[in-house]
């Protein structure tokens, strides 16, 4: 019963997640992966194998001049696998055995990416199509823009680490060279989008443009995908209009028509990134402390269920704004795209949100114990807390921006965002039913009593 509980539908994406990490540091750990005359440290290699699976984007080193062709190879397998997710691939396997997919599988399949009952020998299918052919249309268009830094590899590597919202560059700057290049900016971003919708919402547009020939056979879009595409265009828009309004009245650029147009570039660059993937063309070190407050609501959120995206997510976000907005109007329902949002719905919100928020508080009062040497001999001051809230925030959103922190970390400090990023990865909720799975559940119930609140 013990070994039926370990092995539940619960607990098995948490495994499978564990064992790509884990291989994936094994295979960054050896001599072939490192670039000649480097090396990287076993933490160091579990860090980078973490942030590759959760498809995060923080580095605790250069990639593009530590790690070998190999090694760059391991990444970028990494990526994908954790962009598609450890439980689709083996569903692949199974299926390409022709053997029937086991419930286990099926189970964990259906709820890390759609929302309900659904062939999942199509759904792998069309999601593979879908998947390979946006990162080989965007490698192509980058390899076609500038085939010098984006050569072969770099495009793929790049295309996959935008729909995958993992945030990884080969350069050393990630794409500061390109902040005003509008093509590369736009194509980047799109691939961002699209990665950070959700493969649901993905299917119903194929199924659209197709006559449902491809994809969801669907004329419209759902409920669902219509709220998950408008609050995803607000949050954008929101980010960056306020990044922009805030840059422009510090004086951060020229205010004439080029530098008020290369400046609108960046923050909508940045606005669509920092719901989902870690690219940067900015040093973040340089902005003021209102835009990196933007950037972590804007990480906190995340994107779409069901994506490669982290955070609470925005249909969780939709829920709480209208249970507040329901609250402050005295409503008894909470209506969401002409339909009532059901009381589990917005429990399973309320615990996401609770429960990510304790996590970012615990781990960020960790960080200031660890990054300042508190319990030590010399007691330094160590980052800001606003610095080590963007870097938590970052890491449990699965987000990969930095304020130049990571390579600084401490190993206690690379061992808190390690376990923030799978966390963030493997979904909150998931951790916590796993751990209830492993539980025998009570036989009896408590006497009620009625408390005063508020």
């Amino acid at each position: 019963m013990a070994r039926k509980r370990f092995l539940s539908p619960f607990t098995w994406p948490v495994l499978s997640f564990l064992a790509a990490v884990a291989a994936g540091a094994l295979l960054l750990g050896l001599p072939a992966s490192w670039a000649e005359g480097q090396s990287i440290s076993a933490i160091d290699a579990c860090f980078l194998s973490t942030s590759a699976v959760c498809v995060t984007g923080l580095s605790p080193v250069d990639i593009g001049a530590v790690l070998s062709p190999f090694g760059k190879g391991v990444l970028l397998c990494l990526i994908q696998t954790g962009g598609l997710g450890v439980m689709t691939y083996t569903s692949i396997i199974f299926l390409l055995w022709r053997n029937n997919v086991p419930f286990n599988s099926r189970e964990a399949v259906s709820q890390a990416l759609l929302w309900g009952d659904f062939s999942i020998a199509a759904f792998l299918r069309q999601v593979l199509g879908l998947v390979f052919g946006i990162e080989a249309v965007a490698a192509m268009l980058l390899w076609l823009y500038d085939p010098v830094f984006f050569y072969p590899f770099s495009a793929v590597f790049h295309a996959v680490s935008a729909f995958c919202n993992a945030g990884f560059s080969l350069s050393t700057t990630n794409l500061a060279l390109f902040r005003d290049d509008v093509a590369v900016n736009a194509i980047i971003a799109g691939s961002v989008i699209l990665g950070g919708i959700g493969f649901g919402v993905l299917r119903e547009f194929l199924g659209i443009c197709t006559g449902g020939r491809l994809g969801a056979p669907v004329c419209r879009l759902s409920r669902y995908s219509r709220m998950v595409v408008k609050t995803s265009i607000m949050l954008i828009v929101v980010g960056w209009i306020a990044m922009f309004a805030i840059e422009l009245c510090r004086g951060s650029v020229p205010r004439t028509a080029e530098g008020c147009f290369d400046l609108g570039i960046t923050m909508f660059f940045h606005s669509v990134v920092a719901r989902t993937a870690g690219f940067s063309t900015i040093d973040f070190a340089l902005v003021s402390d209102a835009t990196l407050l933007v950037l972590v609501a804007l990480m906190f959120i995340g994107g779409a269920p069901g994506s490669c995206a982290g955070g609470i997510k925005v249909v969780t976000f939709r829920v709480l704004a209208g249970y507040i907005t329901a609250q402050f109007r005295g409503d008894s329902q909470i209506a969401l795209e002409g339909r009532g949002v059901s009381t589990e719905n917005v429990r399973r919100s309320l615990t996401l949100f609770f429960a990510h928020t304790l996590l970012v508080v615990f781990s960020l009062f960790l960080l200031t114990l660890t990054e300042s040497d508190i319990l030590g001999a010399s007691g330094t001051q160590g980052p800001s807390v606003l610095r080590l809230l963007f870097e938590e925030v970052s890491a449990l959103g699965t987000v990969g921006l930095s304020v130049n922190l990571t390579q600084d970390l401490s190993t206690a400090g690379k061992s808190i965002i390690i376990f923030s990023m799978f966390a963030g990865r493997v979904g909150i909720l998931s951790l916590l039913m796993a751990a209830q799975s492993l539980r025998a559940k009570k036989a009896y119930s408590m006497a009620e009593a009625q408390l005063p609140i508020g």
